[in-house]
């Protein structure tokens, strides 16, 4: 048995947790998650908390997975998840218009990233960028993706870096003149 998946999940006030035919539902003041489950993993809602149970050895490995998503929803459903992302070069600027995002990072064209459902954009200034949502999963593979588009580079720091990422510098080429 699992140590995560034998911790209770504790329900604020506010949030409602649904089992039927194998998918778990989380309502909350922010929305709606839906996560399928296999089958073996029981789902018992007592005063506030849920528990999760295992009834065989497969089920046995998914039980703390199946706890940690059943967390994270609740958390999503009540407080929301949201990643930062900073753009840096000369001359580099991000801007929302419309529903899209709006990347101008040294391409010889402007770089458009659609909203996804359950994903909002928000640009707090010319080179931050905020992905934020009640998903997780998908607020930081939305996130990941925008980082793919001009990952940061170690020689000048240029690219789109989260906003707590470290880039260790690298020292540039010196000149080959003088020397023998």
């Amino acid at each position: 048995m699992s140590r995560i998946g034998k911790m209770p999940v504790k329900l604020p006030a506010g949030v409602e947790v649904n089992v039927k035919d194998n998918v778990l539902t989380v309502k909350g003041p922010k929305g709606t998650l839906t996560e399928t489950m296999k089958k073996g993993v029981n789902v018992e809602v007592n005063k506030g908390e849920v528990v999760l149970t295992a009834q065989n050895t497969e089920a046995d490995a998914l039980h703390g997975l199946y706890r940690a998503l059943l967390h994270n929803m609740v958390v999503g459903v009540t407080a929301g998840y949201a990643k930062s992302l900073i753009v840096n070069g000369v001359g580099w600027k991000v801007a929302k218009q419309g529903n899209k995002l709006v990347l101008n990072v040294g391409f010889s064209h402007p770089v458009e990233v659609a909203e996804v459902a359950g994903v909002k954009f928000e640009c707090p200034s010319a080179t931050e960028i905020v992905v934020s949502g009640i998903d997780k999963c998908l607020v930081g593979q939305v996130a990941a993706d925008i980082h793919a588009i001009r990952e940061p580079e170690p020689y000048h720091g240029y690219g789109i870096r989260y906003k707590d990422e470290v880039i260790e510098r690298k020292e540039g080429k010196t000149s080959g003149k003088g020397k023998k």
